[in-house]
């Protein structure tokens, strides 16, 4: 068409046409071609004004050219529709089941919460904790518990090496292969400073290796009652390690009654050496580094799939109580959730006549 309209011009064209149903059809198809009419009308300073037989032939050739842009138009409209739908990229599990659907009056950007009295099992605060999800890093609390229980020497000399690279999410580490730390040390980083690859060489030191420790996660999750939980390997980069928030609870209420699981779960950071070097690692849980609470036990994780986890035990508004926050978004919600709750329970123990307890309790689960 741009040849044509060169030659004629918009009008000159139009009037060499008019008057036929051959120049209805063309006017129709400019009409309905914006992009081809801007194209033309953008072209007609060039038009050298020549008329005649040749410039007719020349427009016997439009209806073919401007129909072609008709067509090319509607695909070209719906790529670009199509490139502008926003969809969320690495849905967390919980994303994907609708749990945060919840009408939730504390707005917890945690899917999945669950506060209990640890002496009295008391449920305060229950908030889809029938799912069963991924749970990341929390994984290690029971890898620390395992290991502990198995009685084998903390003073135990143990070599990172190939085998306890990432293959799973290809994250790295500051315990290169070939670093050696005491066993205890290797406890410390992985409750402390979330230390994938020290999770993985507890497990692989373990009597019978790493497939023996990992059946002994799942053993002792069995006896604790644990009945939604399974594990597949002792660090949680795998979506396969699962559990339930009252699974959970049961847990931390069990690991918090080993005094070396509670210390080295809220050390606020440590300093190991590693070679000739001086390192310091720090706690992953910002709650502990604040200094604001009174924790006793805790452990946080993350992977895509779970999205920010958090579990922990702590005094708060007068009881001794058990949180766990599960698939929370965002970088910082689950401290942020932590820092609700606490806010919530502190006012509804301002608020209770005649009990020096707080009597606040919520359930909110997802429909179906």
């Amino acid at each position: 068409m741009s040849t044509v309209v060169k030659t004629l011009g918009v009008k000159t064209f139009l009037g060499a046409v008019a008057g036929s149903a051959f120049a209805l059809t063309v006017a129709l198809a400019l009409a309905l071609a914006p992009h081809g009419a801007q194209a033309a009308t953008g072209s007609t300073g060039k038009s050298t004004g020549k008329t005649g037989t040749k410039s007719a032939s020349k427009a016997a050739a439009i209806p073919k050219v401007a129909s072609k842009n008709v067509r090319k138009a509607k695909p070209a409209s719906v790529v670009r529709k199509a490139a502008v739908v926003a969809t969320p990229a690495n849905p967390t599990f919980g994303q994907m089941y609708g749990l945060h659907s919840v009408d939730d009056p504390l707005d917890l950007k945690s899917s999945v919460a669950l506060v209990m009295d640890q002496d009295t099992n008391e449920v305060l605060l229950s908030k889809n904790t029938q799912a069963v999800l991924p749970i990341a890093s929390i994984t290690k609390l029971m890898t620390a518990l395992v290991i502990v229980e198995a009685g084998q020497s903390l003073d135990d000399k143990i070599t990172i090496t190939d085998e306890d690279r990432d293959t799973e999410k290809g994250t790295g580490s500051r315990l290169a292969v070939g670093t050696t730390l005491t066993r205890a040390e290797m406890l410390h980083l992985a409750l402390m400073s979330s230390e994938n690859r020290a999770a993985n060489a507890l497990g692989r030191h373990y009597p019978g290796g790493l497939t023996a420790f990992v059946a002994a996660m799942n053993q002792k999750a069995q006896s604790l009652g644990m009945t939604d939980t399974h594990y597949v390997e002792p660090t949680g980069l795998s979506s396969r390690n699962q559990s339930s928030a009252k699974d959970l609870a049961a847990l931390v209420k069990v690991a918090h009654e080993v005094p070396l699981l509670r210390e080295y779960s809220t050390t606020r950071d440590a300093t190991v050496a590693l070679g000739r070097r001086q390192v310091a690692f720090h706690n992953t849980n910002g709650l502990v580094r604040s200094g604001s609470w009174d924790i006793g036990l805790q452990k946080t994780g993350f992977i895509n799939e779970a999205g920010r986890c958090l579990v922990m035990q702590a005094s708060l508004a007068g009881r001794k109580l058990i949180m766990v926050l599960l698939d929370s978004t965002g970088k910082y919600s689950r401290i942020g959730d932590a820092e609700r709750i606490r806010k919530w329970l502190t006012n509804a123990g301002a608020t209770s006549s005649g009990s020096a307890q707080p009597q606040a309790q919520m359930t909110l689960d997802k429909a179906g």
